[in-house]
């Protein structure tokens, strides 16, 4: 089976959708669905039932997908492998990193990689921390610079690179500034602006407050945590932000009962052999 079509037929099948399966690929519409009815073709069987605007997979389409995506992840592999017998690090590197990550961690990272190792093409994916593992899990990123998980996920392994301390801060006119010293439970009084409940963050955020007894009025959620520190600044809320991010247009709020941190790091599949590139990349963090 040709591997143009396979792909094609995964996009579809992960979508639901011949448009977004096209935009996925960069390619016309008109060129996913004569990729797809060529594999229809080959295989003697309906992929995918057409009813209006939906697209949903056929018995037939279901029984081949888990196949496609082995047979395409043994090719990746498979060229992996062969990247190794040669001492030039070379070819195409997909990672997934946030936008935090990606703003306050990565660029001396990412620039003295590029300057090591100026033929990989780099092809970064900007997503939260949670998408970024899915997306390694499902083969579709070779590493994820992320956030860790608050717990292993299986199948994924994982490196700690950086200890990323977290504090409670609020903007420059808060009243709780004006106290001596505030305490974990002045915060139950004053609305709070935290990460979306889906991030690794907001767990940990959460799990530390709920330990000692406090629920926060959370006033407004959002997955971009140059969003909430702006938010802050603006007086909306009282939030908890790396101390990378505190600068003069918000202000550390000490809470001796809190100590909070998360890890940042590198995750990959424990079953896919990663490239030269990958295995280069692990390194420059490592240092």
């Amino acid at each position: 089976m040709d591997t143009q079509n396979l792909t094609a037929f995964i996009a579809v099948a992960d979508s639901s959708s011949f448009t977004q399966a096209a935009e996925a690929l960069h390619l016309s519409q008109p060129a996913v669905s004569k990729r797809i009815t060529a594999l229809e073709e080959q295989i003697g069987q309906s992929l995918f039932d057409r009813v209006g605007r939906q697209v949903s997979l056929t018995d037939a389409g279901r029984t081949l997908l888990p196949y496609a995506k082995k047979v395409l992840q043994d090719l990746e592999d498979g060229r992996r492998a062969l990247s190794h017998l040669h001492d030039k690090v070379t070819g195409r590197l997909s990672i997934g990193t946030s936008h935090h990550i990606g703003l306050h961690r990565l660029p001396p990272v990412l620039r003295a990689f590029t300057q090591q190792y100026p033929e990989v093409d780099l092809d970064i994916h900007f997503m939260d921390s949670e998408v970024a593992c899915q997306a390694v899990l499902a083969g579709k990123l070779e590493l994820g610079i992320v956030t860790l998980p608050t717990q292993p996920l299986p199948q994924l392994q994982q490196r700690a690179v950086w200890d990323d301390p977290l504090s409670v801060v609020v903007a420059p006119g808060h009243p709780l500034l004006d106290r001596a010293q505030a305490q974990l439970q002045d915060l139950a009084g004053h609305p709070a602006v935290l990460p979306d409940e889906a991030t690794y963050t907001h767990r940990i955020v959460t799990r530390a407050l709920q330990a000692h007894g406090l629920t926060p009025r959370i006033r407004l959620a959002t997955n971009y945590l140059e969003t909430l520190k702006m938010l802050v600044g603006i007086g909306l809320g009282w939030s908890v932000l790396p101390d990378s991010m505190i600068d003069g247009s918000i202000r550390r709020l000490p809470i001796p009962q809190l100590a909070l941190h998360r890890e940042l790091g590198a995750v990959w599949h424990e079953r896919r052999t990663l490239s030269g590139a990958g295995l280069a990349l692990l390194n420059c963090l490592a240092r």
